[in-house]
């Protein structure tokens, strides 16, 4: 892999040197609002220069860590089935040469092949789920591939007791009691809970999925399917020294549709999350 001209700030390693590797997956061909999160990855590379590398809150800094940018995916177009075997290829790759894949999405249905490029090296893998949304619908509409059933689909991988979801306000009925029968762990409305993931996962890998309309959309507005009543970024912020001491071995964030927000505060806000979350899956206490 050749280097990216355009990086993630202090994310400019060689790709043979690097620990993790950085990838967008521009993808929003489920969207079932607003579409345009598409867009997100490249607008988050160029906004991110607005940041310092150094964490006051983590006491970290993405210059004292090898990781690389490796761009954006060429997704084709129209084709959902080869859109989403494009990305399980990519994340593949990076963690056959084994590193840590962390992919800019795109709607959330793209971690759906970049869990599965992870699951095949790690099997027992946890998801942790953050977000508004349940996304534990058996289809939408009709379709079993979508961004609204995303979550699902991973269970159909894991089953029961492998997946851990905070933050949700917003779901069916039906999606609400299948995870209260058992399927998964959730949370409802906030994570005060997240502790509890050091004892309930203890030493195994993690694939770390945040949503951003987990923010409440007073304070995050660009994103296509915004909800309110959500996480404050403080609160959100609070999750990462837990996560610093999990096997994280993959994370996303997604649904970042940054033309909804003029202003450019969403984007900034996302650029701190993922500058966060890069920090503490490279440097597990």
């Amino acid at each position: 892999m050749n280097k990216n001209i355009s990086t993630f700030i202090g994310c400019e390693e060689d790709f043979a040197e690097s620990s993790t590797v950085i990838f967008g997956a521009p993808f929003d061909g489920t969207t079932s609002y607003r579409p345009g999160t598409r867009f997100a990855s490249q607008t988050m590379r160029l906004e991110s220069y607005g940041l310092e590398t150094y964490s006051p809150f983590l006491n970290k800094d993405l210059e004292d860590y090898a990781i690389f940018d490796a761009g954006d995916l060429e997704i084709t177009i129209g084709n959902k089935h080869k859109a989403l075997a494009e990305i399980e290829d990519m994340t593949r790759t990076i963690v056959q040469a084994g590193k840590k894949p962390f992919m800019i999405g795109g709607e959330h249905l793209v971690t759906l092949p970049a869990f599965q490029g992870v699951f095949e090296k790690y099997p027992d893998v946890m998801l942790i789920h953050i977000d508004a949304h349940t996304d534990l619908r058996e289809d939408y509409i009709g379709e079993e591939l979508s961004h609204a059933t995303v979550v699902r689909r991973i269970w159909d991988l894991v089953g029961d007791d492998r997946i851990f979801q905070f933050g949700i306000r917003s779901g069916t009925k039906e999606e609400f009691m299948w995870s209260q029968a058992g399927h998964t762990y959730m949370e409802p409305f906030r994570a005060n809970t997240f502790s509890s993931l050091l004892e309930k996962i203890g030493n195994k890998p993690v694939y770390v999925s945040i949503d951003l309309d987990v923010l409440d959309p007073s304070l995050f507005a660009g994103t296509g399917t915004p909800e309110a009543g959500g996480l404050t970024y403080k609160e959100l912020e609070a999750l990462f020294p837990v996560l610093a001491k999990l096997h994280i071995v993959g994370a996303d964030i997604v649904e970042l549709a940054p033309h909804y927000d003029q202003s450019g505060v969403s984007t900034a806000v996302a650029c701190k999350i993922m500058r966060e979350l890069l920090l503490v899956m490279n440097d597990r206490n």
